[in-house]
């Protein structure tokens, strides 16, 4: 079973990165960029037929790895 996962910042942590991407698009001609927050997305296969089983273990390793909780907020899809 295919679980999607995707990571972005909290809201008021600064995102360096999705500023240099705004003034880059903003330098491009896209003006109309007002703001750009980046994340990560991941694509986990895993070997488990229950969908509800199959998100919690992905939860599982959100929580331990793949997300840094502090400062970043997961939706698993």
């Amino acid at each position: 079973m295919k679980i999607k996962v995707i990571v972005t910042l909290k809201n008021g942590v600064l995102d360096p990165q999705g500023k240099a991407i705004q003034q880059t698009l903003n330098g491009m001609g896209f003006s109309e960029v007002n703001q750009v927050r980046q994340g990560k997305y991941f694509d986990i296969e895993v070997g488990e037929t229950d969908e509800n089983e199959a998100k919690f273990k992905v939860d599982e390793m959100c929580k331990k790895l793949l997300a840094n909780l502090v400062i970043e907020d997961y939706k698993i899809l």
